[in-house]
């Protein structure tokens, strides 16, 4: 992304940056090879008719990390931001819902993103394949790449360095479907230079549940960082929050990385059930052949092309129900 390599300050002394990271109303900015903690400039308009900021106007969208920014920087070295630019993109999720019933709204994890890597755990957790599809029918749908990075890969092999068979399948299969997929082990180093080599240059998101080990290959990845890592819960087997928001860290040649809060569910956003299937990119070469075209709903619809594609060993039954379940579940907006 260029405004992460080269920042410029504009004629009327207005300074381009990145915010890296926000919290509690203030914002830290990279900015001409330095990092600035700024607060939001007030917008010039019309005014509220009541209420103390009488006089403002809060004119900024909701500021997320990666977004581009114009800024303002003081005599005394303080700083405001005083314009937001045009999202290339933005990577969203649907809001937890606050009671059941209630309208599910928008939640903006990141803007300006170029690849999303998807961190799964090969043990402890026990690895999600559905949850892994979710994020890779975001990255789909934002049409940018997507890295799965599996993680903890040197307590899933046995003796003689090997998967279990239902591992290598699924393994196999994403691969087969043109995804990178690199097995890693923050504690021994596996992957680690392959993953490195492809975060150079881009600025990629880290997306995973709980437990992950996100925070732990961040650490690997960045010594010196000493993000806070926490055990796996025994009792339940499910990961505890270490990272409470986003943050974006360089990394080498050149590349970002935004670390984000562990996720144990991920609504889509943008997503319209009736196009799910163009996401799946082993659905795509059937949709429209159904006898009923692209009306179809790929479920119990005679002369359904994608349900024939399954039985006919062309498209993985678990990733067919992977999106039905999706559907059924309404994980979308």
């Amino acid at each position: 992304m260029k405004t992460m390599k080269t920042m410029k300050t504009n004629n009327n002394n207005i300074h381009d940056g990145v915010v890296i990271k926000k919290n509690n109303g203030q914002y830290w900015v990279w900015t001409n090879g330095q990092t600035l903690r700024c607060g939001l400039k007030p917008a010039a308009g019309p005014a509220p008719a009541r209420g103390k900021n009488k006089g403002k106007r809060a004119a900024y969208p909701n500021i997320v990390v990666g977004e581009r920014v114009g800024l303002t920087i003081h005599p005394g070295g303080s700083a405001q931001i005083c314009e937001v630019f045009d999202r290339a993109n933005r990577l969203a999720r649907r809001a937890a819902q606050s009671m059941p019933g209630a309208r599910a709204g928008e939640q903006v994890i990141a803007a300006n993103i170029d690849q999303i890597v998807a961190v799964m755990s090969l043990c402890q957790p026990a690895p999600r394949w559905n949850l892994l599809d979710r994020y890779l029918v975001s990255a789909e749908s934002l049409e940018i790449e997507a890295l799965i990075c599996l993680t903890k890969a040197d307590a899933a092999q046995d003796e003689r360095g090997e998967l279990d068979e239902s591992a290598r399948g699924e393994i196999e299969a994403y691969r087969r479907l043109g995804y990178r997929v690199l097995l890693t082990s923050a504690r021994t180093g596996q992957g680690l230079p392959e993953l490195e080599q492809a975060l150079g240059g881009r600025v990629s998101v880290l997306l995973g549940k709980s437990g992950a080990g996100k925070s732990s290959l961040l650490n690997a990845l960045l010594p010196g960082l000493n993000l806070r890592v926490n055990a796996v819960n025994q009792t339940t087997g499910k990961g505890r929050h270490t990272t409470t928001g986003a943050e974006m860290y360089a990394c080498g040649a050149g590349g970002w990385l935004v670390d984000t809060a562990g996720t144990c569910e991920f609504g889509l956003w943008d997503v319209e059930s009736g196009n799910l299937a163009w996401f799946f990119p082993e659905m795509r070469p059937w949709l429209g052949k159904c006898r009923f075209g692209l009306d179809c709903r790929h479920d119990e619809e005679p002369g359904c092309a994608v349900r024939q594609a399954v039985m006919g060993g062309h498209i993985s039954p678990r990733r067919y129900f992977s999106m039905m379940k999706l559907k059924e579940e309404g994980y979308f907006q």
